[in-house]
């Protein structure tokens, strides 16, 4: 059974549907022939069809939001709902309203930190502006400033000066004073401008630093891993990706706490960023689940570094510090993918959850490489 079983499908379309119309098996030749000319229309239609089954199969109501997420999910037009849907079904548990408004709600917040970024790159911009119209200008006061010291210097070295120039020269000097004062301004201006940016710097790698574990966060990764995929295509390097999900997380919360759920996730992050390099990139994708990027590493090259990791965690076995109760052995699975392989780097994040999944279901604590056919944007089983 998949997230969208094809032998659902309405006859009718999703018109049938809603009751509004179905097609007409008994239409003349002329209109047959007509339908195969649109073939738009056909696509359309069939499409239509699709989003029907979906609805029904997962027996959600059609609205605005279902229509839009069956839509997306059928079409792959969005990776994310696509990622969610087939790791929902995988787990068999139901697709329902409540959770897809839960999911879209996280989402959401995506959207929203993008929108951050994007205004946080225009106020670095306005910053940096300011700083340069700043320091422009106390040059060119400091400029002014120098020349009027001139000019006073003359005036007053002028013999036989009349009240006329002695009054100009008392008011050179009232603007020099000025002048002084108004660089002192501008040079006060230029150091808030400095630690300014200097805040709004430290404000972008909190956003993209996961405070728990001090790893880069997802939205760290989705930017890090566009740049590693351009570059290493440039460079006809190889590149690879694989996700690594802690296993019998929830069983630690339960057992042990959430603060000892917590050292777990820190203790898993320190010793995968114990490959991190200026070729490995690791981060916190969410929740137990961790992201990493092998730029410039073979497929076998890149697994035996990760199974070495992956051995050597296993053959810990930890104590809750804080009852003194065993927590035993903490091991991880982990799915990789070589990404041009895949052919796209949405298909190979895709590709390599399903070989996590894989790793799961064969008895955890391994490494699973992903197969072809599972780089291929076809609906998963459940």
């Amino acid at each position: 059974m998949t997230a969208h079983d094809p032998s659902l499908n309405r006859r009718g379309g999703l018109l049938g549907w809603f009751g509004l119309g179905s097609r007409d098996d008994g239409a003349s030749p002329a209109t047959q022939s007509t339908r195969t000319v649109d073939r738009r229309q056909s696509a359309r239609d069939r499409h239509l069809d699709e989003i029907g089954a979906f609805l029904s199969y997962h027996q959600l109501e059609a609205n605005a939001q279902t229509l839009v997420v069956a839509s997306n999910y059928l079409t792959g037009n969005d990776p994310q709902v696509v990622r969610l849907i087939d790791r929902r079904v995988q787990a068999r548990e139901p697709v329902t309203l409540d959770w897809l408004e839960d999911a879209l709600a996280e989402e959401g917040m995506g959207e929203e930190a993008e929108m951050l970024e994007r205004l946080m790159q225009r106020l670095e911009q306005g910053v940096e502006e300011f700083g340069k119209t700043s320091r422009a200008a106390r040059e060119a006061t400091s400029a002014y400033h120098n020349e009027l010291t001139r000019e006073a210097g003359k005036l007053e070295a002028v013999p036989n000066t009349g009240a006329v120039i002695t009054e100009l020269a008392s008011i050179t000097k009232a603007m020099l004073k000025r002048t002084v004062e108004i660089e002192k301004a501008m040079h006060r201006s230029e150091e808030q401008t400095r630690n300014l940016k200097h805040k709004l710097e430290e404000t972008r790698r909190s956003a993209e630093e996961d405070h728990l574990t001090g790893l880069p966060n997802r939205r760290a990764f989705e930017a890090r891993y566009d740049a590693e995929y351009r570059a290493a295509r440039a460079a006809a390097e190889p590149l690879c990706v694989a996700f690594c999900d802690i296993d019998h997380f929830k069983r630690v919360n339960d057992t042990h706490g959430h603060d000892a759920g917590d050292r777990v996730l820190k203790l898993v992050a320190e010793n995968l960023a114990r490959i991190s390099n200026e070729r490995c990139h690791v981060a916190r994708h969410g929740g137990e689940e961790f992201v990493v990027l092998f730029r410039d590493s073979t497929i076998e090259e890149a697994f035996e570094k990760l199974d070495r990791l992956r051995a050597q965690l296993a053959d810990r076995h930890l104590v809750n510090r804080a009852t003194d109760v065993p927590i035993g052995q903490v091991t991880f699975s982990a799915g990789i993918a070589d990404v041009f392989a895949c052919g796209d780097r949405r298909l190979a994040l895709k590709a390599a959850d399903a070989a996590l999944y894989r790793a799961k279901t064969d008895g955890r604590n391994r490494i699973c490489v992903a197969e072809p056919d599972e780089a291929k944007p076809s609906q998963l089983a459940a």
